[in-house]
C-alpha cells in the first residue's frame, strides 16, 4: 500500500507544536473521547501527515516500517505529554512519572547534525537508531523544551464543551483549539439567545 493511501485515525492536525499535535491524537467526536492511534496504520498515517514538521526526515520506507512496538511507545509518550499538559494548564506540579517517561523517550536515540554540500550547504539530522525512533526521541526533546520554556505558560485546553484538545495560545484572547470549536460555541450561544427571546 502506498503511503498516500494510509488511513488515519481521525486526529486533527491544528498547526500546534509537534508534541501538542501528538497529545491531540486523543480527541473528542460528538463529545466522546476517541483514540486517534488505534493501529499501526493510524500511526503511520500520522507520521506521514507530520513528517514535514518532524526533526528527523522520514521516507516512505520508514513510515511503512512502523511496528506494534512503535505504536505502544508512541502512545506511552503521548499519554505522558497529555498528563504534563493537564498539570500545566491546571497549575499543578508536573507528575514525576510522566516527567520520567518523557525524559526516557527523549534519550532513546542519539542524533546529531551533519553538514551536506549538495546541492548547496545544509544541515541534515543523522541518527544511530531507526529514523522513526529518532523522530519520536526528537519530539520528546521538543516536549521537554515546551514544558521547561515560556510556551508552557501559554498552554491551554480548548474551552468548547466536549473538546479535549490542547493548544499553545498565540493570540491573547484565544479560547478554542480551532475556528471550528469557536464557531460551534458561538452558534450555541446564538441559538440559546434566540430561543430565550422566543420563550419570553
Amino acid at each position: 500500500m502506498k503511503v498516500e493511501h494510509l488511513t488515519g485515525g481521525g486526529a486533527p492536525l491544528l498547526g500546534e507544536p509537534p508534541p501538542i499535535e501528538l497529545a491531540n491524537t486523543v480527541y473528542a467526536a460528538r463529545g466522546r473521547r476517541q483514540e486517534g492511534l488505534q493501529s499501526v496504520e493510524h500511526l503511520a498515517a500520522w507520521l506521514r501527515d507530520m513528517r514535514q514538521r518532524l526533526a528527523v526526515e522520514l521516507d516512505d520506507a520508514d513510515i511503512h516500517g512502523v511496528t506494534d512496538r512503535d505504536l505502544r511507545l508512541t502512545r506511552e509518550l503521548r499519554d505522558a505529554i497529555r498528563t504534563l499538559c493537564a498539570a500545566a494548564v491546571e497549575g499543578h506540579d508536573l507528575d514525576p512519572d510522566a516527567v520520567a517517561t518523557l525524559n526516557r523517550h527523549a534519550g532513546q536515540t542519539p542524533r546529531w547534525h551533519e553538514l551536506r554540500t549538495v546541492p548547496e550547504p545544509h544541515a541534515v539530522v543523522c541518527s544511530k537508531g531507526r529514523p522513526v525512533s529518532a523522530a519520536f526521541a526528537a519530539l520528546a526533546e521538543d516536549a521537554v523544551d515546551l514544558f521547561a520554556g515560556p510556551s508552557c505558560c501559554q498552554l491551554r485546553v480548548c474551552h468548547a464543551p466536549g473538546c479535549v484538545l490542547y493548544f499553545v495560545r498565540d493570540i491573547p484572547r484565544r479560547e478554542w483549539c480551532s475556528p471550528g470549536c469557536g464557531n460551534r460555541v458561538r452558534a450555541a450561544r446564538h441559538y440559546a439567545k434566540v430561543r430565550k427571546e422566543t420563550d419570553d
